[in-house]
């Protein structure tokens, strides 16, 4: 917190520092950041266009899968092409209003509170579909995923409502630079001349109610999955069982410790640089990972990509004759 002086302006414009510290490489920081972008980009539509083209995969587990990727798209659209107008000076570059940077980090909340509710439904999926095969119809109907997807978007949207509401009665009256490459809200209470302390104890509580409601549901499943599978005598079903879930289960393990680490800690582990990297790794590189980690840990999804390029494949060369 910044102490507050009478004769100082109210800030309408906030500069994102990003990466200040490397000047020399920014053509590269910029090739590489829009190249994971790009990527992550192809990888998630790739997953929507299968799993809707593909009828064996019109089953629950996929219906989550083609929101989660829909999430990701907008979950790295929030904040990587501000962050690479900034590294090339486009658009403003560096510059973002007070409006657009509450608005940022409204989007980026609610899109990281959803991913959680949305693993979690994932979890209980799988927990149904192992545990209770008999009743998986009738418990997770095309009637009842719509439903649990609706309630993760809308609990994922009233997350940040609180928080950034009282964002917005701080009073921000200068310096106007954010040192992060967002508008994330650590760095902008680091800004406020106002006292913060009702704000990083609702933004600690609001995290923390998120993170134990969804990983609460994810380790119960799991544990019920485990359980399940141990009394599975034969080893082969054992394989095939988890064999469903091991995708998932590697997703929550990378999206969970990052967010527990970054949200959840205390302020003498707190450096502003490393903030930037587990950032970097949580809104970047796992959006990039999580399509990769389904189809190469599922079975079901590569053997749908692979028809989909090869029939591909096939009509390029009919085309061709």
């Amino acid at each position: 917190m910044q102490p507050y002086a009478p004769n100082w302006t109210h800030v309408t414009e906030f500069v994102i520092v990003g990466f200040a510290g490397v000047h020399e490489a920014r053509p590269l920081f910029f090739t590489l950041f829009l190249t994971m972008y790009l990527f992550t980009l192809v990888e998630n539509l790739a997953i929507i266009v299968v799993v809707a083209l593909d009828h064996r995969l019109r089953r629950p587990m996929y219906f989550f899968l083609t929101h989660l990727s829909c999430l990701e798209i907008w979950y790295t659209s929030v904040t990587v092409p501000k962050m690479l107008a900034g590294f090339i000076g486009v658009g403003g570059g560096k510059n973002i209003s007070y409006a657009g940077c509450l608005s940022q980090l409204f989007i980026f909340t609610f899109l990281g509170a959803t991913e959680c509710f949305l693993l979690a439904a994932m979890a209980y999926d799988r927990y149904v579909a192992i545990c209770m095969p008999l009743r998986y119809a009738a418990l997770v109907s095309w009637g009842a995923c719509v439903r649990l997807a609706a309630a993760c978007w809308l609990a994922g949207l009233l997350t940040p409502v609180l928080p950034i509401y009282l964002m917005s009665q701080l009073t921000f009256c200068g310096p106007n630079v954010i040192d992060h490459f967002f508008c994330d809200a650590s760095p902008l209470l680091a800004l406020s001349c106002s006292d913060v302390t009702l704000k990083e104890t609702t933004d600690f509580l609001v995290s923390l109610v998120v993170l134990l409601a969804s990983s609460t549901v994810i380790s119960v499943s799991y544990g019920n999955i485990v359980w399940t599978l141990l009394h599975i005598h034969s080893a082969a079903e054992r394989r095939k069982a988890f064999s469903t879930c091991a995708a998932h289960l590697t997703v929550v393990s990378l999206f969970y410790g990052t967010l527990f680490f970054m949200y959840v800690r205390t302020k003498v582990a707190s450096s502003v640089n490393f903030n930037k990297v587990v950032s970097v790794f949580y809104s970047i590189v796992t959006p990039m990972l999580n399509p990769l980690i389904y189809s190469l840990r599922n079975r079901e999804v590569k053997g749908a990509l692979g028809r989909a390029l090869s029939l591909r494949s096939w009509k390029g060369q009919q085309g061709g004759r």
